[in-house]
This record gives structure tokens, C-alpha cells and sequence, in this order.
């Protein structure tokens, strides 16, 4: 069964990562650098700020940070523990597939898909009640984890556990962060209409 699942991801990558085409390669590996998205990052922490009373924009930033971290953190330990090659490095899809990037650490599961899906798992969460179309945040992380396929270096089981787990990070750390809102006296209000969890 685990060898069904690993030819089926296989050939799911090699699928996807054929349909880029060579035109596009500048604009796939200009949205595959985590570099490129400092500003949206930067309009992330000004959300907060303009969302929540000081002190408690402070706190979610702070959780922000702590997601991050634990997420990028617990990504390592896994990609050491695990060593899955990425798909770059495979010797037998040299031919198969077309590369832009040869990074030579592991691949399982995606460092771009973990955090990108924490950090925006984690801001929908603490303004979905102040900024209705927060939720379009999530186009970058899909953008993100897309170009990591495209570039060849990750297969999509890489990005959908990458994903899951950066998603619960942030499902945990803004429930704590709720806890310390509360404690200034500054828990978000949802409108009467919104069941909050």
C-alpha cells in the first residue's frame, strides 16, 4: 500500500511539475523565494496593529512568531529524521522532469507549505473577525507551495502534509494566544451572527 502511495505521488509530480512551461520559469522561481513576500508579511504585523489595542497586537505578533518558529523547527527534526530525497536529487527523474532549483536537503514534509500555511492559518484566525476578506491570504501560501513543485524540488505529499502541519501549529498557538488576549482584557469580539470556536 505505502509503495502504491509512493508511485501514485511520484507520478502525480512528474505530472504537475511537466506542465510548466519555460516562459514562466522567471516568474515561478521570483514566487518560490520566501524573500519576495516581505511585504505581504510586513502587511500582516500592520493588520494587527490596526486591528487590536497595542499591547494585545503585540501578543498576537508575539504567537505569530512562536507558530513560526515551532513550526520551522519541528519541520527539521522531520526532514532529518525521515531523509526523503527530494525530487531534484533522484537520480532516475533526471530525465523525467525539469528542474530550476537543486537544494540538498530533504524533502519531507515542505518547509515552504509548513510555514507558509502556519503564518497565514494564524493571521485568518486572529482578524477573520475584523477583515472579512482576510481569507484571500490564503492565494499566497497556495501560490508558494505551488512553485515548489514547479521549481522540482518537492512531490505533493511534501506539500500537503507540510500544510496540515503548519495549519495545526497555527490552530494551537492562536487557541494559547486567545487565553493571553483575554488576560489584557482584549479578546476579539465576533459580530453576533459568528459562532466563534
Amino acid at each position: 500500500m505505502l509503495k502504491k502511495l509512493e508511485d501514485w505521488d511520484q507520478s502525480l509530480f512528474i505530472y504537475l511539475n511537466n506542465l510548466g512551461l519555460e516562459q514562466y520559469d522567471g516568474f515561478w522561481i521570483f514566487v518560490t523565494q520566501i524573500e519576495t513576500w516581505t511585504p505581504l508579511f510586513a502587511f500582516f504585523i500592520f493588520l494587527f496593529y490596526r486591528s487590536y489595542p497595542w499591547k494585545a497586537a503585540s501578543a498576537v505578533f508575539y504567537f505569530l512568531l512562536i507558530t513560526t518558529g515551532i513550526t520551522l523547527l519541528a519541520t527539521d527534526i522531520v526532514k532529518e529524521t525521515i531523509e526523503r530525497l527530494r525530487p531534484n536529487n533522484v537520480e532516475a527523474l533526471g530525465e523525467l522532469i525539469r528542474v530550476l532549483q537543486r537544494p540538498s536537503n530533504f524533502s519531507f514534509f515542505s518547509g515552504h507549505a509548513s510555514s507558509s500555511f502556519a503564518i497565514t492559518t494564524f493571521t485568518v484566525l486572529a482578524l477573520r473577525h475584523y477583515i472579512k476578506l482576510i481569507y484571500l491570504a490564503f492565494l499566497w501560501p497556495l501560490l508558494f507551495v505551488t512553485s515548489r513543485i514547479y521549481v522540482g524540488v518537492h512531490y505533493p505529499s511534501d506539500i500537503l502534509v507540510g500544510a496540515l502541519v503548519g495549519s495545526t501549529f497555527a490552530y494551537i498557538f492562536y487557541k494559547i494566544c486567545k487565553v493571553e488576549l483575554a488576560r489584557l482584557n482584549a479578546i476579539e469580539v465576533p459580530p453576533p451572527s459568528t459562532n466563534d470556536e
